[in-house]
């Protein structure tokens, strides 16, 4: 990636030569070796790339719950590797999560998982909480479910409410990670059909995580491969084969089959 594209003011996140590593000082695994990439504001990056590549690692850094052994993670203009505390708590209430479960409390209701940031965030009363929470019980399809608990919702309904709860506090960047574990083809299709329309109507920058390839590549703005340290991004899934990197062609090779490779 070029320095003009690594300095865009288009970019909602920069990761700026970011490498790191696990493990003991003689038997460190490199997950990430100096990377590159920015993340469009207002769009939808798929990072994608098999078990154990460094996706949720990703995501983990730019939310300040790891540090990069070198490099930069840039919010805005902002170096989250550099900041404290207090910053970091200030800077992840610009961002909505979806856990990979969900991460719905069991013993609250629908309702009362999606007003949870609300009451514990802001200082709006009863009723505005209410208002808000039915607005996006209407929005997402949840309207009638808002007195069930988690134990009574299918894995798609606890999906719809895990982003339904994401989205409470109006975040500017939203991060899915692996959003569709669990789900069989049909539901997944429909929970993609329900990010493509939500970010389209809100407009936040999406940053999702998963394995579930080539289907996600579907609601790709911007397509982020990994593979053994190495990271290639691309505009659309057909220029994939195409990678100049031989770490990641040889992960589009095993993963979108030999018709892929070039």
């Amino acid at each position: 990636m070029s320095a003009a594209q690594s300095t865009s003011p288009e970019a909602a996140i920069r990761f700026v030569d970011v490498s790191i590593a696990f493990g003991e000082r003689l038997k460190r695994h490199t997950v990430l070796d100096h990377v590159s990439f920015s993340v469009p504001r207002g769009k939808t990056t798929v990072i994608a790339g098999g078990s154990g590549q460094g996706k949720s690692v990703l995501l983990k850094l730019i939310l300040g719950l790891l540090r990069p052994d070198s490099g930069q993670v840039l919010v805005g203009d902002k170096n989250v590797a550099a900041m404290g505390y207090r910053m970091l708590q200030d800077l992840r209430m610009r961002f909505g999560v979806l856990f990979q479960g969900s991460a719905l409390f069991d013993s609250l209701t629908v309702f009362e998982n999606i007003a949870l940031p609300l009451r514990e965030r802001t200082r709006l009363n009863r009723e505005e909480i209410n208002t808000r929470v039915h607005e996006t019980l209407e929005q997402l399809e949840l309207s009638g479910h808002e007195e069930k608990y988690p134990a009574q919702l299918s894995g798609g309904m606890k999906k719809r409410v895990g982003l339904a709860r994401a989205l409470q506090l109006e975040p500017e960047i939203v991060l899915f990670d692996e959003p569709t574990t669990g789900l069989d083809p049909v539901m997944t299709r429909e929970i993609y059909e329900l990010f493509t329309r939500t970010q389209q109507r809100l407009g936040y920058t999406a940053v999702i995580v998963s394995h579930d390839i080539p289907q996600v590549f579907s609601l790709a703005d911007q397509i982020v491969l990994l593979n053994k340290g190495e990271l290639d991004v691309f505009s659309d899934s057909s220029l994939i084969p195409f990678s100049k990197k031989t770490k990641i062609r040889d992960f589009t090779r095993s993963v979108l089959g030999q018709q892929a490779a070039v």
